[in-house]
């Protein structure tokens, strides 16, 4: 097979993610220092990975105060949790099921931020590297 033929193939994998366990990174799919070191003192790769972080930490945060909350309410409160709101359905089943949707939620409020704010940032840091780079 032909050098330009292999580097297709191995393009083409890349791409699709197959193969990727089991290669070894060669020439093409390695960073020079100079690279790393350009795309880490970037404007926007130090905020991307500064409010990734921060609002990462503000999510399971919440995350935790909820579940641990519930739990808490459970051991300490179990009166509050045994009420009956209608016929057999309790405080705990509703508070229970908020939890769930609560996690949804949050998850989408991630996911919508990750899809809009942090994909601009990282194709303005993936622009500017190809700018730089070789």
């Amino acid at each position: 097979m032909s050098q330009e033929g292999a580097r297709h193939k191995r393009a083409s994998r890349h791409r699709s993610g197959a193969g990727r366990a089991n290669e070894p990174f060669g020439e093409d799919d390695s960073m020079d220092e100079q690279t790393v070191k350009r795309i880490q003192s970037d404007p926007n790769y130090i905020k991307l990975v500064a409010e990734r972080k921060s609002f990462g930490w503000t999510l399971a945060i919440i995350t935790l105060v909820i579940y641990y909350g519930y739990i808490a309410l459970v051991a300490f409160a179990p009166g509050v949790i045994a009420a009956p709101v209608w016929g057999a359905i309790t405080v705990g089943i509703i508070v229970g099921a908020a939890i769930i949707v609560a996690s949804i939620v949050l998850t989408g409020i991630y996911v919508s931020r990750a899809n809009s704010h942090y994909d601009e940032l990282t194709k303005a840091i993936v622009n500017a590297a190809a700018m730089g780079g070789k």
